[in-house]
């Protein structure tokens, strides 16, 4: 295969998202084969099992978006010990009606990063607990725990020289993975 798209979830709608910036610095490791395209989840309704019939054209848009691509990169903070409602909502709309699911078999990677000394391990986990029910083959190791810190993004929102040999090694491991589940 000469492109792998890669569809990016971030969980975060706040514009200046710490973890937006980490989605965007990571994709610029990756090798030019792997195109990396931000999927919009701000602008889906409530998942409400009623719409299952006629769903909103921000749903359709998000079930072809994750059908087209190759791979998932959910790239999430950690609110309250756990996903974000807007992160778990896309999650839902994707999944939907049952038997439907855009997700199915889309092998994906989970990343994250927060001010706090875990980083994100609890949502991470709890979103590896989704995504196996959803049928996602997720990467398994190396797990990536990021806490915010001066030198992680350089001036120019790369990632910072004390990061990157470690950063590089998750995202080579991240595109094998891809490569190895679509063949």
């Amino acid at each position: 295969m000469s492109q792998y798209q890669i569809a990016v979830i971030v969980g975060s709608l706040r514009q200046d998202s710490l973890n937006r910036k980490l989605a965007t610095a990571i994709a610029r490791l990756a090798p030019p084969e792997y195109s990396f395209k931000q999927v919009s989840i701000g602008d889906l309704p409530l998942y409400n099992q009623d719409d299952d019939a006629h769903p909103a054209l921000a749903v359709l848009r998000l079930k072809e978006e994750i059908k087209a691509a190759h791979g998932l990169l959910f790239v999430t903070p950690e609110y309250n010990r756990s996903i974000p409602g807007v992160l778990k909502n896309a999650l839902d709309h994707g999944s939907r009606p049952y038997g439907h699911s855009a997700w199915v078999g889309k092998p994906a990677g989970v990343i994250g990063i927060s001010v706090g000394a875990i980083g994100t391990a609890l949502a991470q986990q709890h979103l590896r607990n989704i995504l196996a029910y959803l049928d996602v083959p997720t990467l398994g190791q190396p797990e990536i725990f990021l806490q915010a810190k001066d030198g992680l993004f350089d001036e120019a929102g790369n990632i910072g020289a004390g990061s990157q040999a470690f950063l590089q090694g998750w995202i080579n491991q991240y595109v094998a993975w891809v490569r190895q589940h679509i063949g």
